[in-house]
């Protein structure tokens, strides 16, 4: 299967891509690494979004250069066709030298399923792999 490739925008500025590889298909959560589109340093792009917003840092460890955002409101998450994908909400989270992850919270049903099959798809799985 081929990766999709969604596009990381805030405030109408593609900050880079991720491929939404991870899931929580109950929660309807997905989770992927972010690719970061001319920015060097993520800890120091979202700490300082983060400021001039007056948004919430949920962790912040400036000597490991490591970050957790809260919910970033102008944060859109969109794929290849442009369609943006909705959830509840969407953090980042990482460190500088290692990665930062995009996590998308709560994506309504049926949704889910139409834009993840293959995340469903591996959920069900695990359960048929059992004796």
């Amino acid at each position: 299967m081929i990766a999709k490739r969604y596009d990381i925008i805030i405030d109408n500025r593609k900050i880079g891509t991720t491929e939404l590889e991870n899931a929580d298909p109950p929660m309807g959560v997905v989770f992927g690494n972010i690719i970061f589109d001319s920015i060097v340093s993520g800890y120091d792009f979202l700490k300082t979004y983060s400021l001039n917003n007056n948004m919430e840092i949920i962790a912040d460890y400036p000597d490991e250069k490591f970050i957790t955002t809260s919910i970033i409101p102008s944060l859109k998450v969109i794929d290849q066709n442009g369609m943006e994908i909705i959830g509840q909400g969407t953090n980042i989270e990482g460190m500088d030298g290692d990665v930062f992850q995009l996590t998308i919270y709560g994506i309504a049903y049926p949704f889910f399923e139409e834009e993840f099959p293959h995340h469903r798809q591996a959920y069900d799985n695990q359960f048929n792999d059992r004796d």
